[in-house]
C-alpha cells in the first residue's frame, strides 16, 4: 500500500507490472478525499509518454526506484480514459469505471471512499490527517478540495499548459551474424623428383682389372640385374588455424528533429456591461 509520505517516491518514478515489465512513468497521484490516502495513479505510456492511464495503487508497492502495480501492462495500457475536472478530480462516476475494468470490488475499500479523488501531483508532504500539501488540490474529511484561503481573496483560475517532452527508446534496426562454411580450391605446386637410369660403362681390359676381368670362365653366358628407383610426388593437407573473426558493433549519434504540437491555456480578463458603464461613467 503507498502512502502519503511516499508520494515524492512515486512521482516521475517508473511502473513496473507483477511480472517485471515495464509499462511508463508515474505523472500524478490522486488522493481519496475522505481518507486522504493515494488512491490512484496516472501512468504515461505509449511514444514520448503520450497516453496516460489510471492505475489503482491501494495494493502497490515501491520496489527500490520503482513502483510495482498487481496488475499487467496490457491491462494497464488498455484502461478507460477518464477526464479529470478542473479542480483535478475524478468524479465518482468515473472512479467507477475504473473500479469495474480492473475489477476491484466496490463494496471493498473502493466503497468506503465516497467522496472524490483530487489530485497531489508534486512532491508534498502530509500535513494533517485528510489534508496533502499538493499542487493547488488537498483531501478534508468532508470531502471538498481545495487549496483554502483568507477572507477577502477572489476566485482563483489555474492555467495549464502542455510541454513537450522528447526521448529515445531502443528498438531492434537489423541483425548481423557470422556465418562459416567450407570451399575448394585448386592448388598447383611444382616439387622436384628424382629416377634412375639405366647407363652401360665400358671400360678397357688394363693391368689393374685383368685378374678380375678374366677371373671367370673364357666363354660363357651371363645376367647382371639393377634395380631402378625413382620418387614420386605425395600430397598431404594440414588443418591449421589462420586468423579470428568476431562482430562487435560500434555506436553512433546523430541528431534527429523532433516536431510536436502542446496546447497552453489563456487568461483573459472580461468586462461586463456593469463594468463598461462604469469604466465610461
Amino acid at each position: 500500500m503507498i502512502t502519503k509520505e511516499q508520494i515524492p517516491e512515486v512521482l516521475d518514478h517508473q511502473v513496473y507490472d507483477a511480472e517485471g515489465k515495464k509499462i511508463g512513468e508515474t505523472g500524478h497521484v490522486f488522493l481519496d478525499d475522505v481518507t486522504g490516502q493515494p488512491e490512484w495513479a496516472s501512468v504515461r505510456t505509449g511514444f514520448f509518454g503520450s497516453h496516460e492511464t489510471f492505475v489503482p495503487i491501494h495494493d502497490a508497492a515501491m520496489v527500490e526506484d520503482h513502483l510495482e502495480v498487481p496488475y499487467s501492462k496490457d491491462q494497464v495500457k488498455g484502461a478507460p480514459h477518464v477526464d479529470v475536472d478542473q479542480g483535478g478530480h475524478l468524479s465518482e462516476q468515473e472512479e467507477r469505471r475504473l473500479y469495474d475494468y480492473y475489477g476491484v470490488d466496490w463494496g471493498g475499500y473502493g466503497q468506503e471512499t465516497t467522496g472524490r479523488t483530487g489530485t497531489a501531483d508534486t512532491t508534498g508532504t502530509a500535513d494533517t490527517e485528510g489534508t496533502a500539501a499538493a499542487a493547488g488540490t488537498a483531501g478534508t474529511a468532508g470531502g471538498r478540495a481545495g487549496t483554502g484561503g483568507t477572507r477577502g481573496r477572489g476566485e482563483a483560475m489555474t492555467r495549464s499548459e502542455e510541454e513537450m517532452r522528447v526521448g529515445v527508446e531502443r528498438q531492434e534496426a537489423g541483425k548481423a551474424r557470422l556465418r562459416k562454411y567450407v570451399v575448394t580450391e585448386d592448388v598447383q605446386k611444382t616439387v622436384p623428383v628424382r629416377r634412375e637410369e639405366v647407363r652401360v660403362e665400358r671400360e678397357p681390359i688394363t693391368e689393374e682389372n685383368r685378374d678380375e676381368a678374366v677371373s671367370g670362365p673364357e666363354i660363357s653366358e651371363a645376367e647382371h640385374e639393377v634395380t631402378l628407383h625413382e620418387e614420386r610426388p605425395v600430397v598431404e593437407t594440414e588443418t591449421r588455424p589462420v586468423e579470428r573473426v568476431r562482430l562487435t558493433t560500434d555506436e553512433r549519434t546523430e541528431e534527429e528533429t523532433v516536431q510536436g504540437q502542446v496546447r497552453k491555456e489563456r487568461i483573459e480578463e472580461e468586462e461586463t456591461a456593469e463594468d463598461e458603464r462604469r469604466r465610461r461613467r
